[in-house]
């Protein structure tokens, strides 16, 4: 049976029995109808393949679910530079007009929905496909993902103004083909922090938990239960958090957090003591369970052997009768451990991400960028 008619076209949800992985989707999309086409269109013009940025199959989170928008068979397919201009418009044109109208029993066509004109859906069509094969140039795709060409050089500030999620979204996903000898490359690049950055993200990392740790059992002791179980929930997202990026592990915005969070070491052993910490109904069993979290991290975080060993025991806060792990200690000692001078002068802020909490910021490279250079300047 021929991968465009496999299943017939429709708009009705996608079963589990049904459902092929994205980036399976796009791979398979690529190799059978679109490379073809390209050859076609652009026959000895070098070209790289990949289905990365946006969406959930790009980190591997996809259900039948996400089929309801933006998911589908779909791709980039960059060109150098100086082909952009004389090919992606005739490529354009030939995918548009020969396309399949299925594939794999999905609809190519991509059609606006009513809620908003940015959002596309799968839907079946009798005329050319609005497809979602996007023809453009490495460096533009890249400066439009990040605000700014990975291929020009790093600094540490352009590792601090990305957003994690805009890092994870570039470095994961798949690369089909890669005739311009350049994507896998740039990936690699991008893969992680380099090792000053990481240290210095660690520690920013660890002085959100030292800023807040010692407020679930103050906000408790004054009768505001709610309170303390506010901020038992913002600690336990920034332990979820510095988990991730002590496995070396971008952290996803929140959707993906605890999907992500369960694929890292200390996942399997920390999900029910941060569940039992969310689940409590007083202070003093949601400060017990913390206690026991705190020295699960502060063990993974010796055990790392980034700095000198750092005792991993809870202990009071100074005279108040709070049990804390005075996470400012970890953060004095990885920053002991930062040698570059652009970052040992840095307050401990971090990366943007690290200080902004707000998706429509974080998902609008040069918003983050302009908002992570302002708050490092003196």
């Amino acid at each position: 049976m021929s991968p465009t008619n496999m299943r017939p076209p429709s708009n009705t949800p996608i079963s589990e029995a049904e459902f092929v992985p994205g980036l399976e989707l796009s791979r398979r999309f690529y190799t059978d109808a679109v490379r073809p086409l390209l050859e076609e269109a652009a026959p000895g013009v070098p070209h790289s393949a990949a289905r990365i940025g946006s969406g959930s199959e790009v980190l591997g989170h996809d259900t039948p679910r996400s089929a309801d928008h933006e998911w589908g068979p779909r791709l980039q397919v960059f060109l150098h530079r100086h082909d952009v201009p004389r090919h992606a418009a005739r490529i354009r044109h030939m995918l548009s007009e020969h396309l399949p109208k299925t594939f794999l029993g999905h609809p190519t066509h991509f059609a606006r929905t009513g809620e908003s004109g940015d959002i596309r859906v799968m839907r079946t069509t009798d005329g050319p496909v609005h497809h979602r094969v996007e023809v453009t140039g490495t460096s533009t795709w890249f400066t439009d993902a990040l605000g700014f060409d990975p291929a020009q050089g790093l600094t540490p500030a352009d590792w601090l103004a990305t957003p994690t999620q805009l890092l994870a979204e570039v470095t994961a996903g798949a690369v089909f083909h890669d005739g311009l000898h350049t994507l896998t490359p740039l990936r690699r690049t991008l893969r992680w922090y380099p090792h000053d950055v990481w240290l210095y993200v660690l520690a920013c990392q660890w002085q959100r938990i030292a800023r807040e740790e010692a407020f679930v059992g103050r906000a408790g002791e004054v009768g505001d239960e709610l309170g303390s179980a506010v901020t038992a929930a913002r600690l336990v997202r920034d332990l979820m958090r510095l988990c991730l990026l002590m496995d070396r592990r971008y952290p996803p915005y929140g959707k993906w957090l605890g999907s992500a969070f369960a694929r890292t070491a200390a996942g399997p052993r920390l999900t029910p003591v941060l569940t039992a910490t969310l689940a409590a109904t007083d202070w003093h069993t949601r400060e017990r369970h913390l206690e026991h979290a705190y020295e699960i991290v502060a063990h993974q975080h010796n055990d790392l052997r980034l700095t000198d060993r750092v005792a991993p025991t809870t202990r009071p806060y100074h005279s108040r009768p709070f049990k804390v792990l005075r996470a400012d200690r970890f953060t004095t000692a990885l920053l002991a451990r930062v040698s570059d001078p652009t970052l040992k002068d840095l307050p401990p802020v971090g990366s943007v991400d690290q200080f902004v909490d707000n998706t429509d910021a974080l998902t609008r490279p040069a918003l983050a960028r302009a908002l992570s250079h302002r708050a490092r300047k003196p």
